[in-house]
Order: structure tokens, then C-alpha cells, then sequence
């Protein structure tokens, strides 16, 4: 990746889904510069490890790339494929608690706090803007996926109850990546 946000020569062989504790989806995320090829052929293998790992959200952190960038498909049907390029949440109204998991910390899922509705604007796969209000499943892939984008997790939104709950799935991915890295 360039300095300017750029993915340089995306290998979409070698993205792989990052998994917790890993320190890459910790960092906030950098804007993308510009939509190009580059950005579109990571953009279809993010959603090929979606669709393969059965989420309906994925954020640019979760495959080890920096940048503001996450699709999603709420229906999670190959033809409803939504792409958020350096999204900017501009309203949020009302309130939803709902089960909520995430493809970085696999088979595990809490109930999670979220708004009702989210309003953002984005630039999409051409690069060109838009915004949408969302209300529901995809007001909570919005607000999940941004919160990705910012460095946050979804054992940040865990109650304390959750995270007892899950204490020995976390303790099993922090061994995973520990035996991993040596």
C-alpha cells in the first residue's frame, strides 16, 4: 500500500480474513485516495471471503489493508452487493439490541447495542458519492463495519457478561495468533 492510500498490485490470493487479537484491526483506517483497479480487485475478493466465510459485512482491516473501505450484503445474496469507500456516518437515530457477531472473532456472537437507523455517505465501487439510510440489519453492518474502519471491536461493545461468557473462545484465538506469529 502507497503512503496515499493506494493499494499497490493487490494480490487477492494472499488476503486472508485477519482474526483477533491481531494489532492491524486496532488501527484506524486510512481513506482511499482513489478508486481504481486496484481497489475494485480488493474489493471482489473481500467479497469472495464474505460470501465464503458467511458474513454480511467486511471491512478492510479484516483482510490486513488500512483502508476506509468495507462491503456488505444484508440479504446475503451475490447479486445485493454494497460497497462503502471512505464512509462518513452522518445521522443516527433510535435504538436496537440484537445478536451480533463478527468474522474476525468466529463463533462468537453477542447482543449488541446499536442505533435503529444510520445515515451515511460514501463513495461507491465507480467512486462515485452517495448516501443511504438504513434502518434495521444494515444500520448494524453500517455502524459494525465503521466501527471496524476506527479500530473497534466487537469485544469493545461486549458487556461484561459477554465477555466472561467468551473468555475461553478469546483465550483460544490470543493462543491461535500467538502460535501463529512464532
Amino acid at each position: 500500500m502507497s503512503d496515499d492510500g493506494q493499494v499497490v498490485g493487490v494480490d487477492g490470493d494472499r488476503l486472508t480474513l485477519v482474526k483477533y487479537p491481531d494489532p492491524r484491526l486496532r488501527s484506524p483506517c486510512r481513506p482511499v485516495g482513489k478508486v481504481d483497479d486496484d481497489i475494485r480487485t480488493l474489493i471482489d475478493r473481500m467479497f469472495e471471503l464474505m460470501f465464503a466465510f458467511r458474513g454480511v459485512g467486511l471491512a478492510g482491516p479484516q483482510v490486513g489493508v488500512s483502508l476506509r473501505l468495507f462491503v456488505a450484503s444484508p440479504t446475503f445474496h451475490t447479486d445485493d452487493r454494497q460497497v462503502y469507500i471512505n464512509p462518513d456516518i452522518v445521522a443516527l437515530d433510535g435504538s436496537q439490541d440484537g445478536e451480533e457477531g463478527c468474522l474476525s472473532f468466529p463463533d462468537i456472537a453477542c447482543r449488541v447495542r446499536r442505533y435503529q437507523t444510520a445515515t451515511l455517505r460514501a463513495l461507491d465501487r465507480d467512486g462515485e458519492p452517495f448516501e443511504r439510510a438504513a434502518d434495521g440489519l444494515l444500520a448494524r453492518i453500517i455502524q459494525h463495519e465503521t466501527d471496524h474502519l476506527d479500530g473497534r471491536l466487537l469485544v469493545d461493545r461486549m458487556g461484561s457478561l459477554a465477555k466472561l461468557s467468551h473468555r475461553a473462545a478469546l483465550k483460544e484465538l490470543e493462543a491461535a495468533y500467538e502460535t501463529a506469529r512464532h
